[in-house]
Order: C-alpha cells, then sequence, then structure tokens
C-alpha cells in the first residue's frame, strides 16, 4: 500500500459571465434541455448590455433556487436524524465549520454560477433530480478526457454542486468534469440512487463528444456515499454485461478507472458504525431496502459470489484512497475492499493518506493552494499517455490558496465528520 503525506492543495479558476442558465427545476419529458455542442475554443466573450442583464438576472434566479435546495436538504437531514442535544450540538459544528471556510465557498459558487465554462443542470434523464453540471476547460483543440463524479451526502443530502471544487481544478488542466446529481432519501432510496447514476454516467459516455470530451478517454470517480453508489452501479453493468441482466446502454470497457475516495463499500460492516455516530440504524435501512438488501448493495461482498466471478475481468483498474485519520467511514472499509478486489483477479490500488480525515481530501485540502498529492496523482494517470497534457502539468503554475491555515486548522477541528 501507498502512503500519501505532506499534502497541499487548490483551485483558480478564469471567471466569464455567461449568458444562459439553465433551470434548475424539473422538466418535462419532452423538454430539449440538452446544452448545444461545445464551439470553436477562444469565442469573444463581449456581450450586448441588454443580453448580459437578462443573464444576470438569470444567474441571481438561480442562485436562490440553488440554496432553496440546498436549505431543504439539510432540513431533511435534520428531520430523519431528529433534534435532540447530539444533533443541535452537530448542526452548530457544522455551522460553525462552513463559516470557517466561507471564503473559500464564496470564490468557488462566484465561479460556478458565473463562469461561461460551467454548464449547470444539464437534463440527463426524466426523473427527478437527473441533472448535471459540466465543468469544461478554457481552450478545447482536440478531444480531452473526462471524469464522472458522484458526489457524497450520508445517501440524505448529496448534490451535484458539492463537486465543484473538484471541477473546477479539474478543468484548468484539460479535463472536463461532469458531476451527476441523483434522487437522495427519502426522495428515493439506494436502488433510484444506483439505477440514476448508471443513467447519468451513460448519458455522459453517449454525448460528451458534443461538448470535446474524448469517449474513448472516460474515468469514474465517487465520494464517501458517491463512491458506494458509484461503484454499485460499476458492479451492476459488469455483471449485466457478463450476461446476467437486460441490454445495456453503455459498457464498463468505456470507463478507463475509478477512483474511489473514501468510500464505504460493505454496508454489513457499517451498519453499527453509522448507528453510533448518528446515522440510525432504522434510517439506515430504510435508504438500503432492508436489511435483506444490504448484501445486494455491497460491492465488497458481491465480488465474492461465486455467481458473479464471470464479471470481474471487466472491471476496470480500480484506486481508493481514504484517509487515515478518516472517522465518519474507516480506512479499514477501502483496505478490505481493496483486498477483496485483489483475491478475485481484479485490478485494485489502495493508497492511504496519512493523518487525513473524511473532508481533507474532498474540501480543506484543495482550498490550501499548492501542491496536493492525491489532485497531482489523478491528474497524472489520465494524462499518463499525453506528453502534451504532462508536460503543461508540469509547466502548470501552483494553485493559490482560497482559505487562510488558521481558518483551514480551526475547521478540521471543530468538523462534525
Amino acid at each position: 500500500m501507498t502512503t500519501l503525506i505532506d499534502r497541499r492543495r487548490m483551485i483558480p479558476a478564469e471567471v466569464n459571465v455567461d449568458t444562459a442558465t439553465p433551470s434548475t427545476e424539473p422538466a418535462a419529458p419532452n423538454e430539449n434541455h440538452r446544452e448545444r455542442p461545445l464551439r470553436a475554443a477562444g469565442r469573444s466573450s463581449h456581450r450586448p448590455r441588454p443580453g448580459r442583464q437578462r443573464s444576470f438576472r438569470n444567474d441571481i434566479s438561480h442562485v436562490a433556487a440553488e440554496t432553496f435546495l440546498i436549505t431543504r436538504l439539510t432540513f431533511t437531514l435534520l428531520r430523519y436524524l431528529g433534534i435532540g442535544y447530539r444533533w443541535i450540538k452537530q448542526f452548530l459544528a457544522l455551522a460553525t465549520y462552513a463559516m470557517l471556510l466561507m471564503p473559500g465557498f464564496l470564490q468557488v459558487a462566484y465561479c460556478y454560477f458565473f463562469s461561461s465554462k460551467v454548464k449547470r443542470s444539464i437534463v440527463y434523464g426524466d426523473r427527478p433530480r437527473n441533472r448535471l453540471d459540466l465543468y469544461l476547460p478554457t481552450d478545447i483543440h482536440k478531444p480531452v478526457p473526462v471524469m464522472v463524479f458522484v458526489t457524497g451526502g450520508a445517501w440524505i443530502i448529496g448534490y451535484k454542486a458539492w463537486g465543484s471544487l473538484l471541477g473546477l481544478q479539474l478543468a484548468e488542466r484539460g479535463i472536463i468534469v461532469a458531476c451527476l446529481d441523483y434522487r437522495n432519501f427519502p426522495q428515493g432510496t439506494i436502488s433510484d440512487m444506483v439505477s440514476d447514476t448508471s443513467q447519468g454516467i451513460s448519458f455522459v459516455i453517449n454525448n460528451i463528444a458534443n461538448y470535446g470530451g474524448d469517449p474513448n478517454r472516460i474515468y469514474l470517480m465517487g465520494q464517501s456515499a458517491g463512491a458506494h453508489i458509484s461503484s454499485c452501479a460499476l458492479l451492476d453493468q459488469a455483471i449485466r454485461e457478463s450476461g446476467k441482466g437486460d441490454s445495456v446502454s453503455w459498457r464498463v470497457s468505456q470507463i478507463k478507472a475509478y477512483f474511489g475516495l473514501s468510500g464505504g463499500y460493505n454496508l454489513w460492516d457499517l451498519v453499527d458504525h453509522f448507528h453510533n455516530r448518528g446515522l440510525y440504524r432504522s434510517i439506515f435501512l430504510s435508504i438500503m431496502e432492508g436489511e435483506h438488501s444490504l448484501k445486494k448493495f455491497s460491492p465488497e461482498i458481491k465480488i465474492q459470489d461465486p455467481c458473479n466471478k464471470d464479471s470481474i475481468p471487466l472491471l476496470p483498474t480500480i484506486i481508493l484512497f481514504h484517509g487515515t485519520d478518516d472517522y465518519s467511514i474507516p480506512p479499514v472499509a477501502s483496505e478490505r475492499f481493496a483486498d477483496a478486489l485483489k483475491k478475485v483477479g481484479a485490478r485494485a490500488e489502495l493508497i492511504l493518506c496519512d493523518g487525513k480525515t473524511h473532508t481533507d481530501l474532498f474540501l480543506q485540502d484543495p482550498l490550501r493552494g499548492g501542491k496536493d498529492d492525491l489532485f497531482d496523482y489523478v491528474v497524472a494517470f489520465i494524462h499518463s499517455n499525453d506528453n502534451d497534457a504532462l508536460a503543461k502539468d508540469a509547466n502548470a503554475p501552483p494553485r493559490r490558496r482560497l482559505v487562510p491555515e488558521i481558518l483551514l486548522k480551526l475547521a478540521r477541528r471543530i468538523s462534525p465528520f
């Protein structure tokens, strides 16, 4: 196992004003919300004033709608966890944590809402929350690699905008990022989440060429609950392809590698852990469709089932990252999954990040600026066969700090995760 230590991170992005902002509200099935294909890079950013004014009003409306949705997700989580001393304390810790990181969040939010290179709320299906955000590089002179990202959120508050920091980072290195939204509990249960994710992956694979993406260089990443959901979708697809399911709209061979970040892959091992941390057993089992379904939605268990042995050779290279100080999902979750994958002959690698918590890898480290071992590893892996991209990476300027170090250290100490 490799251990990453002494980490640093980033995310600067050029800001341009976009003149068209998709709605976040669900669309009727016959509405056409797909974006126009990406045109030649370097188009003029000049717009007539009336268009800019309309765009500004649309953007403000979009910000209000997104804020309402995030607030609703927060209260949904609190409603299901119950209101007591413990959760009041946790909520206050979360609010303080968010305030400490607010300088960085505001900068990322500005790019998310006002950059012309961020295409928000593209419809990929006819279900609620079947939306995705695209983060496009500034210049696309040839088809570029693509990362499909599935965000976490305890299966209850997952939201595509949580991936904006990663999306902006990777787009700066010439990689398109598609951040998927999916139905959360109680709007849906785990089978709905896996189905939505699979449909989103299919949409990206079949449409990303219209945006300058290379359909032959697509990668998949999930974080926390998103790592669990996306690994389920990947394994289910492999099982279908091996002849144990219906026809498919995308193939596992089209995914060049899977990156699992701070995920949990054996639900049986996590029920009591989550219960002790406040995601109570009754709620967790409701999300997972009952105790009898824990095996079905545990990738670590499914890959060891002899009935699924034909699907294992179809899986792409699987790289798992986990912080050694992660208490939300302990690192042993990734360790056991990596061991199980190797035992059945899958290509798997485990990278433990020394001293890192559940949020360090995904938030504090990227907000710190400078060097980021995890980010650099992923970029180098994606660009491994592209000498021009590797040369650009070597000469890329250091990423600027978005949050002062003292605030990052305080946020780490008070984090409820």
